[in-house]
């Protein structure tokens, strides 16, 4: 997939869940994306998966690219970004999941932050 395409992508998607939920958050857009799926994100948040970056659709280069194009996309909208804990679900202690497999802590951030719409704020398509 092109950058361009990425780009595009990642703009219409994003516009979507804002809309849908008033936020925006980088594990839902890629579900929108389809480089992941819900079976995967709840395998991930019951520890039947170590690090979410292992089951992604796509290499890694182009998801940090996609990654990259949200947070740009959400300074530009002028939404808020939120860094979210992602924890485990199930039975036992509740650890803090990794996203990456090196647990880099500039990547971890990349994927826990939500960007939320400001209140009453309306999101315009945004052209590309």
């Amino acid at each position: 997939m092109s950058k361009q395409k990425i780009e595009q992508q990642v703009n219409r998607y994003a516009i979507e869940l804002i809309k849908e939920k008033g936020y925006v958050s980088p594990i839902e857009l890629l579900i929108k994306m389809e480089r992941l799926t819900l079976k995967q994100v709840e395998d991930w948040r019951f520890r039947k998966i170590p690090y979410l970056e292992r089951v992604t659709n796509g290499n890694l280069s182009k998801l940090n690219y996609t990654l990259q194009v949200l947070k740009r996309f959400a300074a530009e909208m002028k939404l808020k970004p939120s860094i979210t804990s992602y924890k485990s679900w199930g039975k036992g202690p509740k650890k803090l999941l990794l996203f990456s497999k090196t647990g880099s802590p500039y990547i971890e951030e990349l994927y826990s932050t939500h960007y939320v719409r400001p209140n009453n704020k309306k999101i315009e398509q945004k052209n590309t």
